[in-house]
């Protein structure tokens, strides 16, 4: 409807809608309408304005000086228009500025914009407070599998274990939001205050773990893991192409400490910075040769000498190490990664006691979160080292903190990982109390009564037996490959992992697994126990060797055939009604 005045520039529209915004009180005497004014922009729509309409004026009400007769001075800010609704004559007064309309008008649109602040703000935090099983069903449904799976089955990789729920807690908490790069009390962001009681705490616990005098050892407790422990010591250390010299892999090594395919592929960054030469077990016995390690080293002349492995089941002769890096000139490192929570216990040789730097995993044998760890030396140097990198003569003092710190952060990484910090700090505290040495002898005597069980069931273990927590089964006496047999074991809840064995006349076979003790010892398992895991292992055998009988040497054709195995079927259960009897730390089910 439109209600033009002949005589005025001004036009009032009535606007309907379907579905009219919420309505709000206004004053009796005012109304809003939708101003036309035909000569604006339209890209720039004019809003409502308040209008107030009066009571029909008289002809002795003249507007004289812009003022209107009868109304006083406060509203002589307001224009005047006269004009006619169905007959009936009307003013029209309106503010010339845009001012607020009225104490209700204003009152109204700050309950407008609270409001829809307040939805805006809901929507922005609302993802924040979902739980897991509603935020993403997806991942919360396959997690709830793998927690099943661990429950339900027997684990024997020998890197794994499971940890506290303490450990679960801070790995899962608002730790993960701060970032913190560089080192206590020299952080690039502030905030970090908190965050450095947490780490200065933790490396103190480190030391304290392991009995070290913080005069003589230092520790870097932000590598992500062991591998990038190991990347940093000869990032800080060495130059690019510098020698480094550790365990062959198929003799038991770590990839990270260098190591060339047959065919002269580099696996590692190791490999592809620096030059590695590695030293090799005897393929007869599966020790470590020692005299020809020493031969070798004096004629590769390595910058850096590694002793420790992935799959080695003996004791290390650290002095042994300590002797042929002095004549090389070379800085003695441990990887003490598989062993760690063994030294922690006293329950091997101490290779602190003879090595100049010692980095390990956090998890493994240690069973805190995972991540890695940096020991180094410090202050003055024993008489008889070996010498330091990038110096011509001896020097009298280790300066391996400044570059080891420096290679991690700024070099290789960026802010560390908080939350594993706090967690493995947990679970240090937790290393240094007598239950942990209990478990630790616990650990190892499993592992003593495994290997005699399979050797009683004439099955061939490598060096015969073990010294640590695992233990080497060579398959090639059954006729199975160490892939093969892993995937049986896998259809029975069973996880254990290939590794490649020397064979005879040199080749390099995956004829074998390796079988650690830690993860089922923190179940709760003890001799007994293993005994019958030894008793399923070696029943998984079987069914494999004659299943390969029957379908030949197409081991995907067997492993299809096996899915529908009753042998299979049989074993899955005896196993999972084995394992549901143990409870699972850290979570319930």
């Amino acid at each position: 409807m439109d209600l033009t005045h002949p005589q005025s520039n001004l036009s009032l529209g009535f606007s309907f809608h379907k579905s009219p915004p919420q309505q709000t009180q206004i004053p009796d005497d005012s109304i809003l309408l939708q101003l036309d004014l035909s000569h604006r922009d339209p890209m720039h729509p004019v809003s409502p304005v308040p209008l107030q309409l009066l009571e029909p004026q008289m002809e002795n009400h003249k507007v004289e000086n812009g003022n209107l007769n009868g109304v006083s001075d406060e509203d002589d800010d307001r224009d005047v228009q006269e004009f006619r609704i169905l007959g009936h004559s009307m003013c029209l007064k309106r503010r010339r500025d845009s001012e607020s309309f009225s104490s209700s008008s204003v009152s109204t649109k700050r309950v407008w914009v609270e409001s829809d602040l307040e939805v805006r703000r809901n929507s922005v935090r609302s993802w924040g407070d979902q739980p897991l099983r509603v935020a993403d069903p997806d991942i919360y449904d396959i997690m709830e599998k793998e927690k099943q799976r661990q429950y339900k089955g027997i684990e024997l990789i020998a890197s794994e274990n499971f940890v506290c729920r303490a450990v679960i807690e801070a790995l899962g908490s608002h730790l993960t939001n701060k970032y913190s790069e560089g080192m206590p009390g020299a952080r690039y962001y502030g905030g970090n205050q908190y965050i450095d009681e947490i780490e200065t705490l933790c490396c103190e616990r480190a030391l304290a773990a392991f009995n070290l005098d913080s005069e003589n050892w230092g520790v870097n407790v932000q590598p992500y893991s062991c591998t990038s422990a190991n990347f940093a010591v000869y990032t800080g250390l060495l130059l690019p192409g510098d020698r480094i010299m550790g365990l062959d892999t198929p003799s038991g090594g770590n990839t990270s400490h260098g190591y060339y395919t047959p065919n002269g592929r580099k696996v590692s960054g190791a490999s592809i910075f620096f030059e590695s030469l590695p030293y090799k077990a005897n393929p007869q016995t599966g020790y470590i040769d020692y005299d020809k390690l020493e031969e070798r080293a004096l004629d590769f002349r390595p910058k850096i000498l590694i002793c420790g492995g992935s799959s080695y089941p003996r004791e290390w002769d650290y002095a042994r190490f300590r002797q042929i890096a002095d004549k090389c000139g070379a800085v003695l490192m441990c990887d003490m990664a598989q062993i760690s929570g063994i030294i922690a216990a006293n329950e091997c040789v101490n290779p602190f006691d003879y090595c100049d730097i010692v980095t390990s995993t956090t998890h493994k044998s240690l069973r805190g979160p995972r991540g890695g760890i940096i020991f180094y030396r410090k202050g003055k140097k024993p008489r008889k080292r070996g010498i330091l990198l990038s110096q011509g003569d001896e020097s009298d003092h280790y300066d391996f903190e400044e570059k080891i710190n420096f290679a991690v952060f700024p070099s290789l990484q960026g802010g560390p990982h908080n939350n594993h910090i706090a967690a493995l700090a947990i679970a240090l505290k937790q290393v240094a109390t007598p239950e942990y040495k209990a478990y630790m002898q616990q650990v190892k005597k499993n592992a003593q009564a495994l290997a005699s069980a399979l050797l009683r069931r004439k099955c061939r273990l490598l060096t015969g037996g073990t010294d640590n927590h695992l233990l080497l089964w060579d398959l090639r006496p059954l006729g199975l490959t160490g892939k093969y047999y892993e995937k049986v074991c896998e259809m029975c809840h069973m996880t254990l992992n290939k590794i490649a064995i020397y064979g005879d006349n040199g080749t390099i076979i995956p004829g074998g697994v390796r079988i650690g003790t830690p993860a089922m010892t923190s179940r709760g398992c003890l001799e007994a126990d293993f005994e019958t895991i030894a008793e399923f292992l070696f029943r998984a055998a079987q069914i494999a060797n004659v299943a390969q009988r029957e379908h030949g040497k197409l081991q995907k054709a067997v492993l299809k055939g096996l899915e529908s195995n009753k042998d299979i079927f049989e074993l899955q259960t005896r196993v999972e009604n084995f394992a549901v009897q143990f409870a699972m730390p850290g979570f319930e089910i």
